[in-house]
């Protein structure tokens, strides 16, 4: 089975935007946050939020998207965007030993306010910043060496740069064309509600620079504002190890 290529990330971190660019590569089957669903709405779904009327697929369980994933990696090369707080429940040295791990963070002012504005009621398990440092602190203490992590800020201020450099960090080929793509319905990403969150992906045509810009926490409402402050030492702990140009450049071909 070929190890799974995994991008543990958080929501509205241009997560979304960085699994379409992958797969645009052509080389690899690639999954939408295949435990996302069943941590939501599945058989044995563990969101904090649910309800009795929550909808539920029938089926559908971790168990069943784990061997998706693996069947998939028996056939080929496989590239999965997920979120680290829907699978902790299943961290052990054996599963977590079948992905070759990377992660991509956001600054969570960014992160926390566009939560805010799609889903005013989230809480700080749904958000992913202390599960994905538990993660990482995990993998890096068991290596010896940290998994590459790239920052969305230096992303959109320089995708060429940043792919490249990643892609040389995860040992794949670097593929300019798959930067590009025709704007139009993302299907492939929108198992919940028609995908209303993607819809900048939709109307996208690729990863392109984009200037850098900031969000005022403080205008945020004091539940966001607080939140934000409990995750804001995890994201710096990941912030301090991101891939640069070059660094990731010299990773690859160390």
């Amino acid at each position: 089975m070929h190890k799974i290529l995994v991008l543990w990330a958080t929501p509205r971190s241009t997560s979304t935007a960085f699994e379409w660019m992958m797969r645009m590569r052509g080389d690899m089957a690639c999954f939408h946050e295949p435990f996302g669903e069943a941590w939501y709405q599945g058989e044995d779904a563990r969101w904090p939020r649910i309800k009795a009327d929550t909808p539920r697929t029938p089926g559908l369980s971790f168990a069943s998207v784990w061997q998706e994933l693996q069947a998939a990696a028996a056939r080929g090369p496989v590239f999965s965007k997920d979120f680290p707080h829907y699978i902790e429940h299943l961290w052990s040295d054996e599963f977590l030993g079948n992905f070759n791990h990377s992660f991509l963070i956001r600054n969570p002012a960014k992160v926390a306010t566009s939560m805010y504005k799609h889903w005013p009621d989230f809480v700080l398990k749904e958000i992913a910043f202390v599960e994905q440092r538990e993660l990482f602190d995990r993998l890096a203490d068991k290596t010896g060496e940290a998994p590459p992590v790239i920052d969305s800020d230096d992303l959109l201020e320089n995708p060429r740069g940043i792919v490249e450099a990643y892609c040389h960090s995860v040992d794949i080929p670097y593929i300019e064309e798959a930067l590009n793509w025709e704007p139009g319905k993302r299907d492939e990403v929108s198992w919940y509600d028609g995908g209303s969150w993607h819809a900048n992906l939709s109307e996208s045509d690729g990863l392109k620079e984009q200037p850098r810009q900031y969000i005022d926490i403080s205008e945020a409402p004091d539940r966001v504002k607080e939140i934000y402050h409990t995750v804001l030492p995890h994201y710096e702990h990941l912030h301090a190890h991101r891939l640069s140009v070059q660094s990731g450049l010299e990773r690859g071909t160390a």
